[in-house]
């Protein structure tokens, strides 16, 4: 019989422990405090770990998680109790109940090493419903680190220190947030994810980190109820509960993505030459690369090669004879990709028009917005967007892009994919309650089944996917804000949401606007790139000069030389799920120093990488965590757990270590 208890009663009573054959239960302990709150505890059986209730003035009521006797994490939960409200037990868990709603807080696991909590409700249409989990924590005398959250074009790590305001949690071009997994992870051992059907919004600040749930736009608005559920994962440190996590709710790859992209440079025509180009524009840019002795992997044929935006057919001006340009790449060496968007323009005929006779574009359920969006080639209302909910929408555009493959196109770079270029409140095909984000998933689905060469810039759901993801467009410049400085928090972000295949975004940025790119921001872009997962120029090492493209040969080749222990990590991601380029934590999640490190990564286990990212210098300091590590360029032995200050760094020279211990495999 369940147990209720109501703030009414004076005195609580111990329940006593519940023995089901030889398994132990759990154990409800219900006090008094002497504030006058009342505490309900529920404590777990086969770990340490107890969950306090405690209900506040206001009677809403703080979940404190405590393990070893410490209070690890705080969460408020918001809901409209009255005096009336009651707490009861239920199988492996606790029910709260007041004033016609409920919350449900259950065991979902429960072992030595991890536990695993949900928080579920089911909310009326018009219900505006947050919980704040406190983030400003000192748990055993050290400072709380936050990872996870969305990819931001300032990309803060750790990730308290960015702030949201009434934040919409779907894939967006705004702030570049192209991954936002719903998946934040703390140096205490706690994460929390965030289900998928909720229409999530997020605000944080210096303190907190607030999930609301809301019916509003961008979300599907039409349902009468709607769910507030997340998971809380508690394990002894990060790793351990970063790993648990993989396995829980992010997945793992089910492959990897194409060898040769690894091994060798990608080559794309964006940066050096925009539009429109031509087909000897690229047969020239294969010349030199080949002239200057560099390898590759593949050229992407970027914008703007169709006859108008969406057509996926060739300029018959600009690109004569397509199949003839392939067969003189790949004589050269040179596989060859096309640029692929998911926009139709409304000049673009016939196939605007095929396409909106048939269904295929997305609708807003707003007449007045109709079929009208607007992307970087296309005025305001000149464009749709491909409604990829739709699978007869999906199989047009894949027989399409298969009729650009026999024409000798190897593979495709997919640009674009977030909700934010489709019309406003979508009218699609598929379960609402994960609009609009799966207008995302289906996206990049329908993109790998072209297989391992793809490259797509966005993701939901979508981190089994054996492909690249490429960050979103860096900018030209040093700084946190988009620029060099933001390389390695958004490899670190992209790798802790669980896409360890990640391709940086072209070295030395994009050069928009007034952007100049130097000799010097050119050299340390690309060191900072050597050991990520695969490395891609537009803009080449021989348009600043000679002593350039010899420091790029060495890099390139550097990266070569460990090609095959890149391979091994993604392999091993496919595996286990664990990151191709973790933060230096990952090898000892207690050191409170690197903990914080923003400015080093790791491959695997083996290999530290601390570039020199700021501008004229030629020192740095750097933090090896533990290990003992050999210096790569000099062989000198260090033990881990220490600083190396000022340490020497001229332009030419990329800081690396290498453990002691490593072997290929």
């Amino acid at each position: 019989m369940a147990l209720k208890v109501t703030r009414k009663c004076l005195v609580y009573s111990v329940l006593a422990v519940l023995v089901c054959a030889a398994v132990l239960t759990t154990i409800l302990v219900l006090a008094l405090r002497d504030d006058d709150e009342i505490m309900k505890s529920y404590k777990f059986s086969s770990s340490d770990l107890v969950i306090q209730l405690m209900e506040q003035p206001d009677h809403r009521y703080v979940i404190g998680l405590v393990r070893d006797d410490m209070l690890i994490q705080r969460i408020t939960l918001d809901h409209d109790f009255t005096d009336n409200s009651e707490v009861e037990t239920i199988p492996d868990g606790l029910r709260l109940e007041g004033n016609g709603q409920q919350i449900e807080i259950r065991n979902l696991e429960d072992t030595s090493n991890f536990s695993l909590i949900s928080i579920t409700r089911t909310l009326r249409k018009g219900q505006i419903i947050s919980d704040v989990i406190q983030t400003n924590q000192v748990v055993r005398e050290r400072e709380v680190q936050w990872y996870g959250g969305p990819e931001q074009k300032e990309q803060y790590y750790p990730v308290q220190r960015l702030r949201f305001e009434d934040y919409a949690y779907v894939p967006k071009e705004l702030d570049s947030a192209a991954i936002v997994e719903r998946y934040w992870l703390n140096s205490a051992g706690v994460f929390f994810y965030v289900e998928k059907e909720v229409p999530l919004f997020i605000d944080q600040d210096e303190s907190t980190l607030r999930f609301t749930a809301k019916k509003e736009l961008p979300y599907y608005t039409y349902d009468d109820t709607f769910v507030f559920n997340y998971r809380i994962g508690i394990a002894r440190d990060a790793k351990e509960a970063h790993m648990k996590a993989v396995d829980k709710a992010l997945n793992k790859p089910v492959g990897i993505p194409d060898e040769r992209m690894v091994r060798y440079p990608i080559w794309s025509t964006w940066v050096r030459y925009g539009r429109p180009i031509s087909q000897q524009t690229v047969l020239d840019f294969a010349t030199e690369i080949n002239g200057y002795g560099f390898k590759n992997a593949q050229l992407d044929i970027d914008d703007f090669w169709e006859t108008c935006y969406g057509s996926l057919m060739f300029n018959s001006i600009t690109f004569p004879n397509i199949t003839e340009l392939t067969e003189q790449l790949k004589e050269i060496g040179f596989r060859v990709t096309v640029w692929i968007h998911p926009f139709i323009n409304k000049n673009c005929q016939p196939w605007y028009t095929e396409a909106l006779s048939k269904g295929f574009l997305v609708k807003s359920h707003n007449e007045s917005i109709g079929y009208n969006t607007r992307w970087w080639n296309s005025g305001e209302n000149e464009a749709s967007y491909i409604n990829f909910n739709n699978p007869l929408a999906v199989e047009w555009f894949r027989q399409r892009l298969q009729e650009l493959r026999e024409q000798g196109i190897d593979s495709f770079k997919f640009d674009a994919g977030e909700t934010s270029w489709a019309p406003e409140d979508p009218d699609i095909e598929g379960p609402t309650a994960l609009f609009p984000s799966s207008m995302t998933t289906n996206f990049v689905r329908m993109c790998a089944e072209f297989g391992p060469m793809i490259e797509v810039r966005t993701g939901w759901t979508t981190q089994d996917l054996p492909v690249f993801v490429r960050m979103l467009d860096l900018d030209t410049h040093w700084g946190i804000h988009n620029g060099l400085q933001s390389l390695i928090p958004t490899l670190l972000q992209m790798n802790l949401n669980g896409y360890p295949f990640v391709l940086p975004d072209m070295i030395g940025g994009n050069v928009y606007g007034d952007d100049i790119l130097t000799k010097e921001l050119f050299i340390r872009w690309m060191q900072a790139n050597t050991f990520m997962p695969s490395m891609q120029f537009s803009k080449t090492p021989w348009d600043i000069d000679l002593e350039t493209v010899e420091i790029t040969k060495r890099f390139v080749s550097l990266h070569e030389d460990y090609s095959d222990y890149i391979l091994q990590r993604m392999r091993l991601a496919v595996a286990e799920g664990i990151p191709v380029n973790p933060p230096i934590w990952w090898l000892d999640p207690d050191d409170e120093i690197a903990l914080k490190i923003d400015d080093e990564y790791l491959v695997g286990d083996d290999i530290l990488v601390a570039p020199v990212l700021t501008e004229f210098a030629s020192k740095r300091d750097i933090y090896l965590p533990k290990g003992t590590w050999r210096d790569g360029n000099n062989n000198q032995v260090y033990e881990g757990g220490r600083w190396l200050s000022n340490y020497s760094a001229p332009m030419s020279t990329l800081p690396y270590f290498v453990k002691t211990s490593f072997q290929m495999r």
